[in-house]
């Protein structure tokens, strides 16, 4: 049995370099459109994905990761998993949000994306990107609205070359470019995290500022029970 942490790359590299590729892969697919993907850190590990491959295996001359290989399996990953998410959203449609709670699904998670979703139409694909666990529901909230497939797959691929292509470019010039960055690598990480959420934020609170409170679904003012007859509408 391999006994190696989830997360932890230069581990899955040493165990296998072929293993880490596959590892990172399913988890940027899954956290872009599964509903048990919610809690998987997509953001940091693109962004560490990206660095490592700026770095060589000690003692060898072999980058932990092929920037320009991880970069397709990402890219495709952050594409195929919102159009597996949009094809169960509109599969199931609106009966999701009389499903209970349970470990891996919480119905506020996913009334949250049908608000954002109500609030921004096709434009919130892009901006939930940046944004944890929007991003795994929003592909299925467009789903279960019927958005044009044409137009949701505009949406996605601009979206999957941004964020995961984008992230990962970031972490590997930084690795390139400034000398002995892995002793930083933790705070940056959680700076890159804060500064790719902030411009979504900041959109939201001026929408916010500039909407009306009726705009709301009627659900908002009782997240905790979920309503059935929730209107879903293509934007």
């Amino acid at each position: 049995m391999l006994h190696v942490p989830l997360f932890d790359l230069r581990a899955l590299v040493e165990a296998g370099q072929v293993l880490a590729y596959v590892v990172v892969t399913l988890i940027i697919f899954a956290e872009c459109g599964l509903l048990i993907g919610f809690f998987l850190p997509g953001d940091s590990l693109l962004f560490t994905a990206g660095f490592l491959a700026s770095q060589h295996i000690p003692n060898t001359d072999t980058p932990f990761f092929n920037i320009w290989l991880l970069s397709a399996l990402c890219g495709i990953a952050a594409a195929v998993g919102p159009a597996v998410g949009y094809w169960f959203g509109k599969a199931v449609g609106p009966r999701l949000f009389t499903r209970e709670d349970s470990r891996f699904f919480k119905r506020r998670h996913l009334q949250t994306a049908h608000e954002f979703y109500e609030r921004h139409g096709g434009k919130a694909l892009l901006l939930a990107r940046f944004m944890p666990i929007v991003r795994t529901f929003a592909p299925i909230v467009a789903g279960m609205a019927a958005m044009d497939y044409a137009r949701f797959l505009i949406y996605t691929l601009i979206g999957a070359v941004i964020w995961a292509v984008g992230v990962l470019w970031a972490g590997y010039f930084l690795g390139s470019t400034i000398p002995d960055v892995d002793k930083y690598l933790l705070p940056i990480v959680a700076v890159i995290v804060i500064v790719s959420i902030l411009p979504s934020v900041i959109h939201l609170w001026r929408e916010r500022q500039k909407s009306d409170s009726d705009a709301l679904p009627e659900y908002r003012a009782n997240a905790d029970q979920a309503d059935p007859q929730v209107v879903l509408r293509d934007r």
